[in-house]
């Protein structure tokens, strides 16, 4: 794993002081606006604005008043209408959303969502086809269509008319299309360009329905449209803002069955809803349906109003949610090994594998998690004979969508942005592809500029965390893209207690400074994966959470990531330097060599300590936490020097290489015959004649 770098930000304290003297503030809040350049009252109240009369005009949007008028004019002759979408959480609430409408407006409205698995994303002639022979005159794309240049061409030979509304980036030509609404357009004069799919589907019913209509539209179907914004991850600031708190409101006291049904079967009903709820909870039920082929079932479910029939579907959606995470572990699992196997953390800084019979509506997930796990772009390919299909996430830094452009000679098609896309690849050209995206990497790309960065909002003290100052935060909600929770830090805390929690799997820790403890989460890093140990001091990034359990409410640290405080990177100094003062052929005094020398013991320690935690004969660890991690599982006084004189040890007697950049420690076991002898090590017997 790559280590984070830090970007902490140091409000200004007289700004945060006149935030909480004239807007009433927590210290935490005002100091989370004021890192995020929120620096006057009217500045705070213009960022926490949610009040629906400050939603723009839908009329300002390019072609709107086109887009009105073909919807009006086919509604009044009686034509048949279709709601293209798209299989994602923001099609289907498009979908939904628009359908409701037109509907209640006493239309003839079908609508098409495209098959994952069979079709793929966004128009096609074929559907055209399809959609022309059920009788439709106008199709209204939502969330979709920008880039469908052939397909709009194909609907208006047939006699269709097309009014496109999507918000994904524009070419410099547009689709010939009867009208083309997004706010993205380098000609919109729209002041909000950042709307979801279904935000734009919501401001097409505002037009149709008239001036003065936002707000009751909003009431009605706020939870639709904040339900499509989060699961896009769509930045919660200005309108967005506005309709995702309304659409969280709403989803409390919800008439749309579906979503009634869906919060039951997911145990959310009774429960505080946030974005966090949409983010992972409901978006991952409602996208599975797309991502294993029944988009339709999640758009029906929205769109019902049986009782009955909303609680069968929801049901049903949670039941491939399950499938889905079991499809997707598989594939990691699987990945996983390859990954082991191939991959050279010290060397590649582009992942690319390659799976038989992985479902390629998942693997976008598993590829996502391993780009987050390694903080390396990572491209999933699922094998089905002599064709793979792809999906790629990256991250900062490293433009997967201009890296594949760099290979588009070896692909069959691409698509996507800087951070993901898909791809389908012949089976014998994926050697050539990985070869490629790696020149690409190596020429194009800083891998100072591939290291993850965590931004911090603020170092506090003891004295700010408090339940009052915390619960103060929740004046920032909802939190999402372009308005994070905030993350804090503090330096120099002492590791009481290391308590490993669900199978190991995740991490309850104890964290004083100045003698008040605290409880910290740490989530996804078993005990043996932490870089320190009990009695070092560390410095925390973490949110700031309220734990309410049996009646009791504490104050808990949920760690966003932690690393060794400086005094103990002091400490390591001085060990590594009298190492590397030895590794220079100069002598040490009998003291000094005796604080490096391993006994058979100390060696035992660090060998079964590699073996256990190496995968497929590798292990990678930051430098400076694998002496910590032997020395706390062996209770034995094993630093930083010592350690790597065993590494020399075992390196001499052919039992592993090892080399270590930019932090991390690459350890690789070799296969030896026999017992090896590590008694001939001359490491080994120098430091013991200094010892004497």
């Amino acid at each position: 794993m790559k280590m984070k770098r830090w970007v902490t930000a140091e409000p200004d304290a007289e700004v945060v002081r006149s935030l909480v003297a004239a807007c009433g503030f927590s210290p935490l809040a005002a100091a989370a606006l004021c890192a995020r350049g929120v620096k006057t009252p009217e500045q705070a109240r213009a960022f926490l604005s949610s009040d629906p009369a400050s939603l723009h005009d839908p009329m300002l949007l390019p072609d709107m008043a086109r887009a009105v008028e073909m919807v009006r004019g086919a509604v009044g002759r009686g034509e048949k209408i279709a709601v293209f979408g798209d299989y994602d959480v923001d099609g289907i609430t498009s979908t939904c959303l628009l359908t409701r409408y037109l509907r209640a407006q006493g239309a003839d409205v079908v609508y098409y969502i495209p098959d994952r698995l069979r079709e793929g994303y966004g128009l096609s002639v074929e559907a055209m086809d399809a959609i022309h022979a059920q009788g439709v005159r106008l199709i209204v794309t939502v969330d979709s269509g920008i880039s469908a240049f052939e397909e709009v061409d194909r609907a208006v030979a047939l006699g269709m008319e097309v009014v496109i509304t999507d918000h994904h980036e524009c070419r410099e030509k547009l689709p010939a299309a009867g009208a083309v609404v997004n706010p993205c357009r380098p000609d919109s004069a729209y002041p909000f360009a950042s709307l979801a799919g279904v935000g734009v589907a919501f401001k097409l019913i505002c037009a149709l329905e008239g001036e003065g209509s936002q707000q009751r539209l909003l009431e009605k179907f706020a939870d639709l449209v904040a339900l499509g914004t989060v699961a896009d991850v769509m930045p919660l600031v200005g309108e967005n803002r506005t309709i995702v708190a309304a659409g969280l409101r709403r989803m409390e006291h919800t008439r749309n069955m579906g979503i009634e049904m869906l919060l039951r079967e997911a145990g959310q009903k009774e429960r505080r809803l946030t974005a966090s709820v949409i983010s992972f909870i409901l978006a991952p039920r409602i996208n599975a349906a797309g991502r294993m082929g029944h988009a339709d079932m999640a758009a029906e479910l929205f769109l019902t109003d049986d009782p009955r029939r909303a609680q069968n579907l929801a049901a049903a959606l949670c039941d491939l949610n399950k499938q889905r995470q079991a499809a997707e572990n598989r594939i990691l699992e699987q990945a996983l090994v390859q990954l082991h196997r191939e991959y050279n953390p010290l060397e590649d800084q582009v992942i690319v594998l390659a799976g038989e019979n992985w479902h390629h509506g998942v693997i976008g997930i598993v590829s996502s998690r391993i780009c987050d796990r390694y903080s390396c772009p990572t491209v999933l390919i699922a094998m089905d004979g002599d064709k793979g299909k792809g999906s790629g996430r990256s991250i900062k830094g490293f433009n997967l969508y201009d890296a594949l452009e760099h290979s588009s000679d070896l692909l069959e098609k691409f698509g996507g942005h800087e951070l993901a896309a898909g791809l389908t690849v012949d089976r014998e050209n994926i050697p050539a592809l990985k070869e490629r995206l790696a020149a690409y990497a190596a020429e194009y790309t800083d891998p100072h500029e591939l290291m993850p960065v965590l931004r911090i909002d603020s170092a506090v003290t003891p004295e700010m965390i408090t339940e009052k100052n915390i619960e103060g935060l929740s004046v920032l909600e909802p939190f999402g893209m372009g308005n994070a929770q905030p993350i804090f830090s503090m330096e120099e805390m002492l590791v009481e207690e290391i308590t490993p929690i669900s199978s190991d799997r995740h991490v309850r820790l104890t964290l004083t400074k100045d003698g008040v403890p605290y409880t910290a989460m740490l989530f996804g890093t078993g005990s043996g994966g932490c870089g320190f140990a009990q009695g070092n001091y560390v410095d925390a990034a973490f949110n700031l959470d309220i734990n309410e359990f049996r009646g009791r409410r504490n104050i808990q640290l949920v760690i966003k990531d932690v690393r060794l405080s400086t005094c103990e990177a002091m400490a390591d100094q001085k060990f590594l330097n009298l190492y590397n003062y030895y590794m220079a052929d100069r002598r040490l005094s009998a003291a000094d060599a005796r604080i490096l020398l391993p006994d058979r013991r100390d060696l035992v320690a660090v060998w079964r300590h590699i073996l256990s935690r190496s995968e497929d004969g590798r292990l990678t660890v930051p430098s400076n936490a694998l002496s910590r991690r032997v020395s706390w599982e062996s209770r034995r006084p094993i630093n930083i020097g010592k350690l790597f004189v065993c590494l020399d040890v075992f390196s001499e007697s052919q039992l592993l290489s090892y080399h270590f950049r930019e932090g991390q420690l690459n350890i690789i076991i070799k296969h030896v015959e026999g017992k090896a002898d590590i008694s001939r090590s001359v490491v080994l017997r120098t430091l013991q004649e200094m010892s004497e």
